[in-house]
């Protein structure tokens, strides 16, 4: 069953796991991934209301959030819901799996493949992502998403890397898989 971007952020986050998502001549599977609520949860860029800044994320779902954090790293985020609603999910981690090569040359040859799209900023990195990319859809033309085949084994827990709303369990990983970032092991809720 295809996904319905215009669910939830929490709804669509467990289903985006073992996806692949390509742009820029690279392709990552989604191993980790977190949800943001929009009005309703203190961490979300959209949290206080629409800006110039997080306006992509205001969009009908399906489309791209990509934002540039601590100033260097460009991280990406699918937002979820109807347009007006500000919720999205941000892209943790990956998996390479096309466009190695241009992967290492973003990122260096010398990071270990676990590393290369682990975390938000080097998944940025990898996959080529700027903010001219902000409103892209995720159908095309230089965003692709590609279903699972199957529904991964996944578990949620806590966000991490954040100061509000930390404690809520809007992280969704596949258990034990390298590319994860952080915290590992929290049960499934």
């Amino acid at each position: 069953m295809p996904i319905d971007f215009l669910q939830a952020a929490d709804i669509v986050a467990p289903q985006l796991l073992g996806c692949t998502l390509s742009h820029a001549g690279v392709s990552v599977r989604l191993t980790e991934v977190e949800a943001y609520l929009g009005a309703e949860d203190a961490a979300a860029h959209t949290f206080r209301g629409q800006t110039p800044r997080n306006a992509a994320m205001f969009g009908p779902g399906g489309h791209m959030y990509v934002y540039i954090s601590y100033g260097i790293h460009r991280a990406g985020n699918i937002v979820c819901g109807p347009a007006g609603i500000g919720q999205g999910v941000l892209l943790r981690a990956g998996e390479v799996v096309d466009g190695l090569a241009t992967a290492q040359s973003r990122r260096g040859s010398h990071i270990p493949f676990a590393r290369l799209a682990q975390g938000p900023g080097n998944l940025g990195q990898t996959l080529g992502l700027d903010i001219s990319d902000n409103h892209a859809s995720v159908f095309g033309p230089s965003f692709f998403i590609k279903e699972r085949s199957q529904e991964p084994e996944w578990v949620c827990g806590p966000r991490i890397g954040i100061s509000k709303n930390a404690e809520a369990p809007l992280r969704f990983w596949i258990p034990r898989d390298p590319t994860v970032s952080g915290k590992r092991g929290y049960p499934k809720m």
